[in-house]
């Protein structure tokens, strides 16, 4: 199967596109394959999402269904927009564990960041909910992940990213079970779709070989999170990540402008800014 893959929401909107995309911290992709429209994630505003589809010529209504790879602001605010404007019922695919409470911690400041609507409610606005804890093969070739196990020793995480567990008046620090990518199954081997990659980028692809019984990595799309990250962890992830010599890395999103500059540096003519508006084939 073909695949073809637009980037519709980013933190960065590139100079001299031609149209007037709109940026925000947050992600957004649409999958298109066959006639089906996966939207991945929905940014943070909502206003940055209907926009842009827009934009691409893609009307909500014309969409298939929506993945929500983890249960973040700026991946899933934008969710209650796309459902008002789609104006039917939308199978949403999310990990059981999406709608925890979900905090960012500065010094004594905590600040919510998960799921900014009840679940409830975007129901009432079409949210067909499918759950999705583990690998599931949602069309030929295109597998949800599920929980990413975590293998490698070097990737730690962010320590700020928390949850509170319901009734308990402290934080402890998040694993983030509900953090997923879409794997896809290509001719050329693994292309992992990320959203954060809170799990680790070299957890995911290692779970996503895994699942789809792809020998190699074709290449990478999305969030990498090596931004926030400490050194030990950025300098591991791309040593490691370049030893898989994939075709292609697009990164984006959390990873940051400095992480940007060194995975160019590293990866050369194979690195690909998936800003807005950015295109791919596979």
């Amino acid at each position: 199967m073909r695949f073809s893959l637009s980037i519709v929401v980013d933190n960065i909107v590139p100079i001299g596109g031609g149209q007037p995309f709109l940026g925000e911290h947050g992600l957004s992709m649409l999958l298109e394959a066959e006639g089906t429209r996966l939207l991945l994630d929905a940014g943070q505003s909502g206003t940055a999402v209907v926009n842009n589809l827009s934009l691409l010529g893609v009307p909500p209504a014309s969409l298939s269904g929506v993945v929500l790879r983890h249960g973040h602001y700026d991946h899933c605010g934008g969710l209650a927009q796309v459902l008002a404007h789609a104006g039917k019922r939308l199978p949403v695919h999310v990990h059981g564990e999406a709608f925890a409470p979900r905090y960012s911690l500065s010094g004594e400041t905590r600040k919510f960041v998960g799921i900014p609507h009840r679940r409830e409610y975007l129901e009432s606005l079409g949210a067909d909910w499918r759950t999705a804890s583990q690998p599931e093969e949602i069309l030929p070739g295109v597998w949800v992940s599920g929980s990413v196990p975590r293998r490698t020793a070097f990737e730690t995480g962010d320590a700020r990213l928390v949850t509170v567990p319901e009734g308990e008046g402290c934080a402890c620090q998040d694993a983030l079970a509900d953090d997923m990518a879409l794997y896809l199954r290509t001719d050329a081997g693994l292309v992992v779709l990320a959203g954060c990659a809170h799990a680790g980028m070299l957890n995911m692809i290692a779970h996503g070989l895994d699942v789809t019984g792809c020998t190699r990595l074709a290449g990478w799309v999305g969030g990498t999170h090596l931004g926030p990250v400490s050194g030990e962890q950025q300098a591991a992830s791309i040593e490691a990540l370049l030893a898989l010599q994939p075709d292609f890395v697009a990164a984006s999103h959390c990873t940051g402008f400095a992480m940007l500059a060194r995975l160019q540096a590293a990866f050369g003519e194979r690195f690909k800014p998936a800003c807005v508006g950015a295109r791919f084939s596979f």
